[in-house]
């Protein structure tokens, strides 16, 4: 184990962008902590609990272009947009965020496999940053993470005025070789410390007993046709936020847009299950209600998923819903009332 002063950090920084483009959890001119490039007049907040989104964007951005079409006369030529060989460095990645990238890996890495994201995904080295305050709307550990400890190629943590530093993967070992005398060799005890002090504190969170029903994607049908959609549902107000904000979401839309006479890009972004218009083909949207949708959404995250991946649920604990729906509805509300009435 290895450990950098605070004082030192921007010392550590430099030498990490040398290596690679460098993304941190960044404080916005709104006052919103994000992942942004690092560079001249960005203000570092590596200890901010949670960023306002995840890294995904990093691996699945919200807007990428795939192709574009050039007619010529009666000449047609399609030229791919593929991603930059570029390497990066995410830097700050919590516990839950890490662990969303293993769900998108079970989506886009499976056949057929993105190209897109593979080539991201090959060229990113991810290190991670140890939970030590947890919010109230955090519930990692309902899905066995280890908020202390996440599942990336170098594993770091802020003790005190220190940064602590782990390599963990053989790509982590190489980057740490890359930095020589920056980082100062140390023990492990105040890193073990903290952790003991971050599992006392989730355990006193208010979901800190929350766990979701293993039994929920053995009886499909039954969650499907239960009563909850009726009584829960009309509440939302179908903005999508609890989607736009969530690590794992993963729903895109592919559209053309005609540049001009002779030039049309195709371009893929995010969407969203909970709006009226996706999915739409010629005859209409296959999910016409709101209680479709959300039902649709929930039943993706606590059945569909776990049923085709071995009981993982497609969510990580990272409390970015409870915290952002306008109208206080979420995973853990919807997963406790099935729970509750899935028989109803």
């Amino acid at each position: 184990m290895y450990k950098i002063s605070k004082a030192n950090l921007p010392k550590l920084y430099a030498a990490l962008a040398a290596e690679a483009k460098l993304l941190l959890p960044c404080k916005n001119k709104a006052g919103k902590v994000d992942f942004a490039p690092y560079g001249d007049g960005v203000e570092v907040a590596l200890e901010a609990p949670l960023t306002a989104r995840s890294a995904k964007d990093v691996f699945f951005p919200q807007v990428e272009n795939l192709l574009a079409f050039k007619v010529e006369g009666k000449n047609l030529a399609i030229e791919q947009t593929m991603p930059s060989d570029e390497a990066v460095i995410v830097m700050g990645v919590r516990a839950c965020d890490a662990r969303s990238f293993g769900i998108l890996d079970k989506v886009f890495l499976a056949d057929p496999v993105d190209s897109y994201y593979k080539a991201r995904r090959k060229n990113t080295l991810l290190i991670g940053m140890g939970c030590s305050a947890p919010e109230e709307t955090c519930f990692c550990h309902a899905f066995g993470i280890d908020a202390a400890a996440p599942e990336t190629d170098v594993q770091t943590w802020l003790v005190d005025s220190d940064l602590y530093w782990q390599a963990v993967t053989a790509k982590g070992e190489e980057l740490t070789a890359k930095l020589g005398a920056i980082l100062e060799e140390t023990g492990n005890t105040a890193v073990e410390e903290q952790k003991a002090v971050t599992e006392k504190i989730l355990g006193a969170l208010p979901l800190a007993d929350f766990k979701f029903d293993a039994d929920l994607s053995k009886d499909e049908l039954a969650v499907f046709n239960s009563k909850v959609w009726e009584e829960i549902s009309p509440a939302c107000l179908s903005c999508c936020t609890c989607t736009y904000v969530c690590p794992t979401c993963h729903c895109y839309d592919i559209r053309d847009y005609k540049v001009d006479e002779n030039h049309t890009q195709r371009f893929r972004c995010w969407d969203s299950c909970m709006a009226s218009d996706f999915t739409k083909m010629a005859h209409g949207n296959p999910r016409k209600t709101r209680l479709e949708r959300f039902r649709q959404r929930y039943m993706h995250k606590l059945v569909y998923f776990p049923a085709n991946h071995e009981g993982e649920f497609a969510c990580v604990g990272c409390g970015r819903c409870l915290q952002k729906c306008p109208v206080n509805l979420n995973i853990v509300k919807v997963a406790k009332a099935l729970e509750v009435k899935k028989d109803v």
